[in-house]
């Protein structure tokens, strides 16, 4: 653990299993190792990433929470990414075209662990080449992004995913909701 965080605190990248799939992270308030994400992935710098919480007070830090998307975060059977308006305090290389962030408030101990000991939220984004099949085990990760990324997380490589990614849900201030996947 102590080597993951000295490595995203020096601005460096992670590869690591999520809630959901592998990823490639870093500190995601950090734009130096936000671009080498980009440049590992060959993904357009337009596309905009996920940031991973692991508390609800480092989510109601970042955005204005309506009351629907804790609703929502209950009663979902799988993790999933919520897309608010308006974030506070991250760098506009994460951001939507317009504006908005999507994030994941984790349960998983691991992540949790991660985040806590970093103080700031992960990026979180597949551990792929941009357009390609997202890795739900460490040997479906190219050697070349294994390769390319800072330090290779050692926790649960032969473990499966269940989920093939998150839902990830739009949510407006003013309440209305748009299911983007399931």
């Amino acid at each position: 653990m102590e080597k993951i965080i000295e490595t995203l605190k020096a601005g460096g990248t992670l590869l690591y299993p999520t809630d959901t799939i592998w990823g490639i992270g870093c500190d995601a308030t950090n734009i130096e190792a936000i671009n080498k994400i980009f440049e590992i992935k060959k993904r357009e710098k337009n596309k905009s990433m996920i940031i991973l919480v692991e508390s609800a007070k480092r989510l109601e830090d970042l955005v204005d929470v309506p009351e629907m998307a804790w609703e929502i975060m209950d009663l979902s059977e799988k993790p999933v990414t919520l897309i608010y308006d308006n974030p506070k305090g991250l760098p506009k290389e994460i951001l939507a075209e317009d504006g908005s962030i999507g994030i994941r408030l984790v349960n998983d101990l691991f992540l949790k662990k991660i985040i806590t000991k970093l103080n700031k939220p992960l990026v979180s984004t597949s551990a792929n080449f941009s357009g390609q099949k997202s890795p739900m085990k460490f040997a479906d990760i190219s050697q070349e992004i294994i390769d390319a990324v800072d330090f290779v997380a050692e926790e649960n490589h032969d473990k499966v995913s269940e989920f093939s990614g998150s839902s990830v849900i739009r949510i407006w201030n003013d309440g209305r909701i748009k299911v983007i996947r399931e």
